[in-house]
């Protein structure tokens, strides 16, 4: 059991960003979200942040993973990942990051 709720004001430092400018960066409430996971409320964790909440999985598997190829004496990657790969991350955290921030995009902001 959690011993600070992170809903509670004063506990933890707030984003930078947010701070300084008033808009969410793609990280924002994904603290509030994991600990909403640590309880099973999924459907609080999701409206705090989605894509912090989606990416959970792919996270899991990649540890898993490199987890399984530890045990057996195997490096993790023998080559790094596709270019592609890495841009269309950074283009899917930009983008999540401004739609968040605009109008019709409130629904996914904390």
């Amino acid at each position: 059991m959690a011993v600070v709720d992170p809903n509670e004001p004063g506990h933890y430092p707030v984003c930078p960003l947010l701070t300084l400018t008033g808009l969410y960066c793609p990280g924002c409430g994904a603290l509030r979200a994991l600990h909403a996971l640590t309880r099973a409320d999924l459907g609080a964790a999701l409206g705090l942040n989605p894509l912090f909440v989606l990416l959970i999985p792919v996270v899991a598997a990649l540890w898993a993973r490199w987890a399984v190829r530890s045990w057996q004496g195997r490096p993790f990657a023998t080559k790094s990942p596709h270019p592609a790969i890495i841009w269309a991350f950074l283009v899917l955290l930009i983008s999540y990051g401004v739609v968040r921030n605009l109008p019709f995009g409130d629904f996914l902001a904390p």
